[in-house]
């Protein structure tokens, strides 16, 4: 905490809620406008809880390691001498010898993908002459409006279930607490929310214009250079909701019959060719090569880099291989999505995990048990089938991949919004159902 943090970000502050004043009336409506100011609120609050939490807990860590030791020392290089500070900021690492006293200094220089999260903090300390809290406001604020954008696109198709979609897009504590600081989740879960939207208004909307296309790149783009395997579990599940919008709107059931074949052979080729695409810049994330990094991922994590992030777990062995990791999936999912079991919990970060993954595991046994035909009747909603296929297919790769709770509640935290979604769909859509079959038998 410097003597900066306590002037810059009291006026940054001011700022945002000016402008969120005047932002409001164009993105809320009067049913959700009561959700806009807490839902940026727990954001900011979020980032700097997690900022406290960094400096008097881990007394370090990754979001510092990000400022102090990254985007400090590029805004350095600004105030020494400007075009110093954008070689650093633009060109390529290692390209100018004569910034070596700078870039010496930067941990994540020669990592790409955090060295990429170092640069935007780096623009947005332009704007906060290098305040820690002030900028991890302006990641707080790139999250929220990732968000939101979640919130509207599921919003826009069940406006009756605005409490709950607003629960699940805006609330989960572990979201917007890991979800809001300089961290590349933050970035990665905005991201995600606009590339969702983007989506949704573009493919299955079908209202192209030039700021949605604009949204669209800049989110793959920001996914891609931080975190390259969501967009591998992400873009079948999106592929497949596209497909499944038009598959499902068919009413003839001798056509759908006919098309599921052209159906399933479309899908899977987009997703192939999709996925090969997406992997083939990064050789970590090829598909040749993603079961091996899977491995070098989950023992990194569990023996050396994640030790002290909270306790390890261990689901069986990997071997490098598709096969082992398959083996693993049921308990890669349950471990992402259902643990630590409370008996697991080793200290009160793990606590509120706990308690947030049992609330996960009895909302869903609860669906389940209470109607298992209306809970697999649901899976005919293309969003449904959306929210699962990316939650689910998240939930197994980083189980598998992490080895440690500490670190996988930071790296779980985009499939939670969808999982919960997906759940409220699912009870929304029974109730429905049971509704329906009261009337025909009161008939």
């Amino acid at each position: 905490m410097e003597l900066r943090d306590l002037i810059v970000t009291p006026l940054l502050l001011i700022v945002l809620l000016v402008a969120a004043f005047i932002v409001r009336p164009f993105v809320t409506d009067a049913v959700n406008r009561k959700y806009f100011y807490p839902a940026l609120a727990v954001k900011i609050l979020g980032a700097l809880a997690l900022g406290f939490l960094y400096q008097f807990y881990y007394s370090g860590g990754d979001t510092f390691n990000y400022h102090t030791f990254g985007s400090r020392i590029i805004w350095e290089a600004f105030t020494d001498d400007f075009s110093k500070g954008l070689r650093l900021l633009f060109h390529a690492p290692g390209s100018d010898p004569d910034l070596y006293s700078y870039h010496s200094r930067i941990l994540f220089y020669h990592d790409p993908q955090s060295f990429f999260v170092v640069r935007v903090a780096a623009f947005f300390d332009l704007l906060t002459f290098s305040t820690y809290s002030a900028t991890a406001v302006l990641f707080a604020l790139f999250s929220f409006v990732g968000s939101w954008a979640l919130f509207l696109t599921f919003y826009k198709e069940f406006p009756l279930l605005h409490r709950w979609i607003a629960t699940a897009t805006l609330f989960i504590p572990s979201v917007f607490f890991w979800g809001s600081g300089i961290l590349k989740d933050t970035m990665t879960l905005g991201a995600l929310g606009l590339l969702t939207f983007a989506i949704h208004r573009l493919l299955i909307k079908k209202k192209v214009n030039t700021r949605l296309l604009l949204v669209f790149g800049l989110s793959v783009y920001l996914i891609y250079h931080i975190k390259q395997y969501i967009l591998l579990c992400y873009l079948p599940a999106a592929l497949f909701w596209v497909y499944s919008k038009y598959f499902f709107a068919i009413r003839s059931r001798m056509l759908k019959a006919i098309l599921v074949p052209v159906f399933a052979i479309v899908c899977l080729a987009s997703i192939y060719v999709g996925l090969a695409q997406v992997s083939e810049g990064g050789s970590k994330y090829s598909l040749q090569n993603l079961a091996r990094t899977a491995r070098i991922t989950a023992y990194d994590i569990r023996y050396y880099s994640g030790r002290d992030a909270g306790s390890g777990y261990s689901l069986g062995e990997l071997d490098g291989s598709f096969a082992s990791m398959l083996k693993l999936a049921p308990s890669g999912v349950n471990v992402s999505l259902f643990r630590p079991y409370l008996w697991e919990v080793r200290n009160p970060l793990m606590l509120l995990s706990a308690l947030e993954s049992l609330f996960f595991l009895l909302f869903t046994l609860f669906l389940f048990f209470r109607g298992p035909l209306s809970f697999f009747r649901a899976f005919s909603n293309p969003h449904v089938v959306f929210c699962f296929a990316f939650s689910i297919t998240f939930a197994f790769g980083v189980g598998v991949s992490t080895f440690n709770f500490g670190t996988l509640t930071r790296y779980k935290i985009p499939l939670l919004p969808f999982y919960l979604v997906g759940l409220v769909l699912i009870y929304y859509l029974s109730n429905k159902e049971r509704n329906r079959s009261v009337f025909e038998t009161t008939e």
